[in-house]
């Protein structure tokens, strides 16, 4: 049986370099790399980050149902595409998908057993600085896109309460052990088997505490930081 985890973070919550962690920590476990009408941005290369395409070829693809979701952000399509999930299920392996929250609740309608972890900042001033430092080494210096980033930031933040598991990305070393634990769990759990060894337990016992009935009554500061002005 193929899992499906969703994580989905506003953009400069560290959500990028959680994935490339957890890929080299967790075996038998596929990422799919989105298809994008937007150019490459800085070191940004075409099938590691995204598939980059142009908007007619990507409109002949929704056309030919080649999408498990898609979304116009910004003005560009980013797009999912079903062969990831089928080469997944092929292999035997696990699939990750790193996809907003309009693809989110797309996935989720379709594929209601996939597990879905959102991925929170500690809060609104230290996404704006990590956004900053970003577009400082991406070289982009346009204050009205990292402002819309901010404000779209707030809106999807809203939607934490429609996932499985929230990660507060505060501490890297601890977002990457919770996001490990969250996968090797839900394994276990597809597998229908109870924790039988120490490590086991502590996974589990981690991944249960990222639930979000567990963690949303410990996000009233992060969430109100968002809501002032």
């Amino acid at each position: 049986m193929t899992l499906v985890f969703i994580i989905s973070a506003p953009s400069g919550s560290g959500k990028s370099t959680l994935v490339t962690a957890i890929k080299r920590l967790v075996d038998r476990l596929e990422f799919s790399v989105s298809y994008t009408t937007r150019p490459p941005r800085g070191s940004e290369e075409d099938g590691r980050d995204y598939y980059y395409t142009r908007r007619e070829v990507f409109e002949r693809m929704i056309a030919r149902g080649e999408f498990l979701e898609y979304a116009d952000v910004f003005g560009d399509y980013y797009g999912t595409a079903k062969k990831f999930l089928d080469d997944a299920i092929v292999r035997g392996n696990d699939l990750l998908l790193d996809i907003d929250v309009q693809g989110a609740s797309q996935l989720q309608a379709s594929i209601p057993e996939a597990i879905s972890i959102f991925i929170l900042p500690p809060t609104k001033q230290e996404l704006e600085k990590r956004l900053r430092r970003r577009s400082a080494a991406e070289r982009m210096t346009d204050e009205a896109k990292l402002l819309r980033r901010l404000d779209t930031a707030k809106r999807e933040i809203e939607k934490y309460t429609e996932y499985d598991y929230i990660l507060v990305n505060d501490q890297l070393d601890d977002s990457i052990d919770s996001l490990k634990a969250i996968i090797l769990t839900e394994r276990l759990r597809a597998a229908g088997r109870e924790p039988e060894r120490a490590d086991e337990q502590k996974l589990v016992e981690l991944a249960e505490s990222r639930r979000l009935e567990h963690v949303r009554p410990g996000l009233g500061p992060i969430l109100e930081s968002f809501r002032k002005n």
